[in-house]
């Protein structure tokens, strides 16, 4: 079963809203209607639910609280959840705390993002690539998942 609703704010109006983990849709701000940032948390028990059965391409990031490079690379995936916000959504798993999807996955050096569509592993980035060439690596998969939805 899903963790409860994590609170976002609007970036348009800044109304806070509950955003579920796993949904059907898209999360929509109450007041304005403008597409939310998705970013959520996962683990070894609702990883299908949140990941896997997503409509939406994910961004996986497998990190650890006590790991630099990650907390570098987390206000980058933040601002990339807010900037594909209605496209992309993204979940955060601490390796620490989920041991069975690291080993899913086979991360074997964190930071660890994913990009997961329909499912499927379809991208991988080891380390902590700087915000630009990050940016450029989700917005080239973001990009392609929409040219094969609407081609």
């Amino acid at each position: 079963m899903a963790k409860a609703a994590e609170v976002v704010r609007c970036p348009t109006c800044q109304q806070a809203n509950r955003v579920p983990a796993a949904a059907r849709g898209i999360p929509r701000c109450g007041r304005c209607r403008n597409a939310l940032p998705w970013v959520v948390t996962a683990d070894d028990t609702d990883f299908g639910e949140v990941v896997d059965a997503a409509r939406l391409p994910v961004l996986v990031d497998l990190w650890a609280p006590w790991c630099g490079p990650c907390r570098a690379v987390a206000p980058v995936v933040e601002r990339l959840a807010a900037e594909f916000a209605g496209r992309l959504k993204v979940v955060k798993v601490n390796v620490d705390d989920s041991p069975g999807t690291a080993a899913r996955f086979q991360a074997r050096s964190i930071p660890t993002l994913l990009f997961i569509d329909r499912g499927r592993e379809v991208a991988r980035q080891v380390g902590a690539p700087s915000a630009g060439q990050l940016a450029t690596w989700v917005g080239s998969h973001v990009e392609r998942r929409r040219t094969q939805d609407t081609g």
